[in-house]
């Protein structure tokens, strides 16, 4: 079985967010946006804001984690995916899952009761640090990057010991 074309995993909590997938999209060329959350997937309601904000041409698609370890590899060699998920758990779901994801953009994580915040705009906590850790340790390049046209922070930069 072929392996899935994912362009890119990013971690934003704000999944589809104003003009920030338009210029991933742009830049990875993908064909279908793959927004992956247990909360979100069930929840038809939520998903009406994110499909408008979705650019022409692209589809949508709202999958819990277990159900997109589950049929990722049923993908067709058109498809040209980017997969959205709100935190480094989801991420490391997905990758001991069998999805085969190499690298990882960190974009938006929202601070909140017993975050640290590392850049202005990803804050993390113990559970997202141990996972942050255990995707490295599986050989999953990390890096931070808020837009295409930013400059990528290697995760371990901004975090420096945390990771270590």
């Amino acid at each position: 079985m072929a392996q899935p074309k994912i362009l890119l995993t990013r971690i934003d909590d704000r999944f589809i967010y104003g003009q920030d997938v338009e210029l991933w999209n742009e830049v990875v060329g993908s064909n279908l946006v793959l927004i992956v959350n247990d909360e979100i997937a069930p929840d038809s309601r939520k998903w009406a804001p994110m499909r408008v904000a979705t650019p022409e041409g692209v589809w949508t698609r709202f999958f819990s984690v277990q159900r997109t370890v589950d049929i990722i590899h049923t993908a067709t060699p058109r498809q040209r995916i980017l997969i959205m998920v709100a935190s480094p758990t989801d991420a490391l779901a997905l990758v001991k899952g069998g999805v085969p994801i190499t690298k990882i953009s960190i974009g938006h994580m929202q601070a909140g009761e017993g975050k640290r915040p590392i850049t202005p705009a990803v804050a993390v906590d113990n559970a997202d640090v141990a996972a942050l850790k255990e995707l490295q340790a599986l050989g999953i390049e990390l890096e931070i990057r808020y837009l295409p046209s930013s400059n990528p922070d290697p995760i371990q930069l901004v975090i420096g010991d945390v990771l270590k």
